[in-house]
This record gives structure tokens, C-alpha cells and sequence, in this order.
């Protein structure tokens, strides 16, 4: 993915991280609260089978419409 790509998805991944604190089920693994950007790069990395850099410039939409169905549906 191109730099300029990167710094939008990175920031957009900053948003729904922020909109998503506090908002993700607790888990006993997770005494201190769970860290909503993390969870986001996991769940980008376990659908994508690699990091958001790393994937293609042309599946950027289809990346952006990921990270809004996480924030629609914390888990």
C-alpha cells in the first residue's frame, strides 16, 4: 500500500479506535479494559492474513467497509 493510503487507513483505524472505547465486551484475559486499535489491527490481520500495509491498494475500500462493520459490530 502506498504512503498516502497508509496515513488515511491509519487514521481512520484512530477514529473507530476512539469511538470504540469502552465498547468491546469484557474478557477475563483483559482485567485493565481491552485496547480497541489493537483489536482492530488483529481483526484486519486475521480477514486479510496480513497487516493493513501491507495489503493492496486496490482492496482499500473494501478495508475501509471492514473497519466500519468492526466498529458496527464490537466483539
Amino acid at each position: 500500500m502506498n504512503e498516502e493510503n497508509r496515513k488515511e487507513l491509519w487514521s481512520i483505524i484512530q477514529e473507530t479506535g476512539d469511538r470504540l472505547k469502552g465498547k468491546l465486551p469484557v474478557k477475563k484475559s483483559h482485567p485493565k479494559g481491552r485496547n480497541p486499535y489493537a483489536h482492530i489491527l488483529l481483526m484486519i490481520k486475521l480477514k486479510f492474513k496480513q497487516s493493513y500495509k501491507d495489503i493492496p491498494d486496490d482492496k482499500k475500500e473494501i478495508l475501509i467497509k471492514f473497519i466500519k462493520y468492526i466498529e458496527d459490530n464490537p466483539k
